[in-house]
């Protein structure tokens, strides 16, 4: 495989996204940093970047996606295709938080949730994997959360929508593999990104009158994240190593955090359970390189 790879990421005007794409093409890859309405709302993002990338010779370049529209997904991902000739990765990171009790939250800003932070990643992995089919090799990555893994109270809306983004990514995983195509699953903690600022509140508030000191969850979990938030420099060098580990030899899961609070250990115990869940249902044979992958040791 080429060194340099052709990487899209979704969600790359501010946050992990930015840093992701600017970090890869630094590094020599050849970057497609997608975003909503650049000419419009991310205009300012979307000139800086080009700027950057004219400033130093970067192969990093703008096209416009939007995560909930496949009409939107399907343009950019043949549009990249076009340009560079194959694609090699994509990173799935285009999200956002909501933040308030659950039964505060309304239906529609949970359908509103899960269609990005969920449903985005089905649409971008469709539409990239008959390319991936036919080159026989890709990743498939997905930015996740420890929110993926433990429920925050306040945030249950959006741990529901990572918990289940960390269910696709993992079925992905075991079925792609024969194909020589990869999924896996970067886990951050709490770093210091534009998500604190443009956090979505719950719009039903008045439905938490009764809940007494459970209102005051919310406030304490956003202050204890803001307050131990890390470098978020620290996801996008994890990503670089991700992307430069030869394939065949990448990992399931990757936790980067600045705090430990035990995913690591529900990550090794699930990778367990679903070692002994293979074997009960007769599978172990047929996902043995798969269960290797997901340990390093491919």
């Amino acid at each position: 495989m080429d060194s340099k790879q052709v990487v899209l990421i979704t969600g790359a005007s501010t946050g992990f996204g930015r840093l992701i794409a600017e970090t890869l093409a630094r590094h020599g890859h050849i970057v497609f940093a997608t975003m909503r309405d650049p000419g419009g709302r991310n205009l300012t993002n979307a000139t800086e970047i080009r700027a950057l990338a004219k400033r130093e010779s970067l192969s990093l370049h703008i096209l416009e996606l939007d995560v909930t529209n496949e009409d939107s997904v399907e343009q950019a991902v043949h549009t990249c295709a076009e340009q560079a000739g194959r694609i090699d990765a994509v990173i799935n990171n285009a999200g956002y938080a909501l933040i308030g009790l659950a039964e505060a939250v309304t239906a529609e800003q949970a359908q509103q949730i899960m269609d990005t932070n969920f449903f985005g990643s089905v649409r971008v992995n469709r539409a990239v994997l008959p390319f991936m089919r036919r080159q026989r090799n890709g990743l498939l990555l997905h930015i996740s959360s420890g929110a993926g893994r433990v429920v925050f109270p306040a945030f249950g809306i959006y741990c529901a929508s990572k918990f289940a983004l960390e269910a696709l990514a993992e079925a992905y995983h075991y079925e792609l593999a024969p194909q020589g195509i990869e999924s896996s699953i970067v886990q951050p903690g709490a770093y210091q990104t534009p998500v604190f600022g443009n956090m979505v509140r719950a719009g039903d508030e008045g439905r938490t009158d009764t809940y007494g000191v459970a209102n005051q969850i919310p406030v304490k979990i956003n202050d204890i994240l803001a307050t131990t938030a890390g470098n978020p420099q620290e996801v996008a060098d994890a990503v670089l190593r991700i992307i430069e580990t030869p394939a065949g030899q990448r990992k399931l899961r990757y936790r980067v955090s600045p705090t430990d609070i035990g995913v690591d250990e529900i990550n090794a115990l699930c990778e367990q359970v679903q070692a002994r869940l293979f074997e009960a249902s007769g599978m172990a044979a047929d996902t043995a390189f798969v269960q290797r992958s997901a340990a390093g040791i491919a």
